[in-house]
């Protein structure tokens, strides 16, 4: 028995390639507000919901401590998933082919608050986004 117990997705750290270019992603496409820059050590935090995604760039203090960047031969992570509300895929998708984003796969999937409706994205360093829905 653990002396605490989980509430949730805090925030999940990326490194990026081009800053400019995930904040054009996460910012104009997804919708995520900037709310704290550390230019100081390379990163900038965005609001996703309750959550933060915290970009840092591959040449700052953090990011240059983790290697080689993303790229085709490998990956920071498999994917992470944003809730969305509400879920309405046509929007969705018509909102992403404005902003050039392509769909990678879309269907049920079960998440944190059980079956629901899912979309499959790329951020530009290749990272997989998954927008979930509610449960159906």
């Amino acid at each position: 028995m653990t002396p605490f117990q989980m509430t949730g997705l805090d925030h999940v750290v990326l490194r990026v390639a081009d800053l400019e270019q995930s904040l054009a992603f996460y910012q104009g496409v997804l919708g995520c507000a900037v709310e704290k820059v550390q230019a100081r050590i390379g990163l900038t935090q965005l609001r996703a919901g309750r959550s933060l995604i915290d970009l840092i760039t591959l040449d700052g203090v953090l990011g240059s401590k983790g290697g080689a960047g993303p790229g085709p031969e490998g990956r920071n992570m498999d994917h992470f998933a944003l809730g969305v509300t509400p879920f309405d895929e046509a929007a969705i998708r018509a909102h992403l082919a404005t902003h050039g984003v392509e769909v990678l796969e879309s269907g049920p999937r079960y998440g944190a608050e059980g079956e629901g409706p899912s979309v499959y994205v790329q951020d530009p360093d290749g990272n997989v986004v998954e927008l979930k829905g509610p449960p159906a």
